[in-house]
């Protein structure tokens, strides 16, 4: 099922939204970059089985084709695990490319919840993010994901972020792209493949319909509520942190969609 040019459904995750059924999407780069064949292969057929044994419909997502894909066949998953990194890895930038060429892509975090949202699915289950690689002041190496995760209406369930990263500018970069990090049965942020990082988080909740609850209110509060037009009028001029900037008519004549001057 197409829903638009771009977007592609398999027939059980079109079936599954028009029934409004639990869906989680999955992501491919697992598949084509993380692991040696078939071992890819098969813990993609697990993920998917251990989403059904639980009542949901699996939608992992790749490109085929050019087409951005959320639910796979077993073939297209068993294709992704052959041809492994000859497929592209594919992040937010490479998707027009991807799409423009007729091209195959295995998605990344940023790229699942890209897909999933145009979908409409609103839980995505991963193993670790990206985030702020080591010494990245200086390379400025920071990977798409977080950015994707401040923009993106997706709960992203996962094992925090890859223990080879910096953790603590990680969680420092979440903070700042106003990203709630929630710790689900723990105080303290996983490092991908253990349990514990030294890292504390701001919250935790023990009770999934907490999470739900949180998510549908992020939900709500995005995009936040424009001024009022009495709060507008007495924001007319530039804030006197943004020292020497003239605004043209235009400009004037239009609320901003977001604060100018805000701080975290």
């Amino acid at each position: 099922m197409e829903l638009n040019k771009y977007l592609k459904l398999s027939p059980e995750v079109a079936e599954a939204l028009a029934a409004g059924k639990p869906i989680v999407a999955l992501e491919s780069t697992i598949i084509s970059h993380g692991m040696p064949y078939p071992q890819n292969v098969e813990t993609a057929y697990a993920c998917e089985r251990v989403c059904r044994e639980n009542g949901a419909v699996p939608a992992t997502c790749a490109i085929i084709g050019g087409k951005l894909c959320a639910g796979l066949t077993a073939e297209e998953i068993d294709y992704l695990g052959r041809e492994g990194k000859k497929v592209t890895k594919a992040s937010r930038r490479d998707l027009p490319m991807l799409i423009a060429k007729g091209m195959d892509g295995a998605t990344t975090v940023a790229a699942t919840m890209i897909i999933a949202h145009m979908a409409g699915i609103k839980v995505f289950a991963t193993g670790g993010i990206g985030g702020v690689h080591r010494n990245g002041q200086d390379t400025m190496d920071v990977s798409a994901d977080l950015d994707e995760l401040g923009k993106t209406p997706v709960c992203v369930v996962c094992a925090g972020a890859k223990a080879i990263l910096d953790l603590p500018r990680t969680m420092e970069y979440l903070e700042t792209k106003g990203v709630p990090v929630i710790g689900f049965g723990t105080d303290e942020l996983p490092a991908f493949y253990t349990a514990k990082s030294g890292i504390p988080l701001t919250w935790r909740a023990d009770d999934p319909k907490v999470v739900a609850d949180a998510v549908h209110a992020a939900d709500d509060l995005k995009p936040w509520p424009k001024p009022t037009k009495r709060a507008w009028s007495a924001r007319r001029s530039p804030p006197s942190c943004w020292p020497g900037s003239r605004r043209s008519p235009a400009a004037a004549a239009s609320p901003p969609t977001s604060s100018w001057c805000s701080t975290t």
